[in-house]
């Protein structure tokens, strides 16, 4: 019983196969080619006409379309740049900003590096002509606005508005 099971099974198996293989082999000679699809037909001579017909293909068939000319683009137009506005509290780093090496930063006693942000009060020890920074133009930010001055602290570059000692804007990584 099993191996009757066991060819009927095999047998079901291979024979779809055989199948497939007889539908693909050639035609005889007269009967007509299997068409593919979304491609160009090509039918036999009939009686009374020339040479075989070719029909345009299929609708959804892969379609070969002709480059269409293309008009002549203008010529660039070459503007010159920009002038950069001056650096404005707040904005970050400004488009023209290049950090730039600076001599080594030496930390009062006491103080270690700090990441300043934007309100803190920064100590009276640095509202000093040592750590004022005035060539701001080397590094493409503008010049502080009246009772403002640009502070050094460490690698940093601090905005601090004098009487009240408060930070109003910070460039981090300003030295290297």
């Amino acid at each position: 019983m099993k191996r009757l099971l066991l060819v009927t099974t095999s047998v079901l198996l291979v024979l779809p196969d055989i199948a497939m293989a007889q539908a693909t082999t050639r035609p005889a000679q007269g009967q007509a080619k299997p068409v593919r699809p979304g491609g160009p037909q090509v039918h036999p001579n009939r009686p009374g006409q020339g040479g075989p017909q070719v029909q345009p293909p299929r609708p959804g068939g892969p379609q070969v379309q002709r480059p269409q000319p293309q008009p002549p683009r203008p010529p660039a137009v070459v503007r010159p740049p920009r002038p950069q506005p001056p650096h404005r509290p707040g904005a970050g780093r400004p488009p023209s900003f290049r950090p730039i090496h600076g001599p080594q930063f030496r930390y009062p006693r006491g103080y270690r590096y700090r990441r300043w942000t934007v309100g803190l009060l920064l100590p009276a020890l640095f509202l000093s002509n040592s750590y004022y920074y005035n060539n701001y133009a080397a590094m493409g930010i503008g010049a502080p606005p009246p009772g403002y001055r640009w502070v050094r602290y460490g690698p940093d570059l601090l905005l601090v508005q004098t009487r009240t000692r408060r930070v109003v804007d910070v460039i981090y990584g300003a030295f290297y």
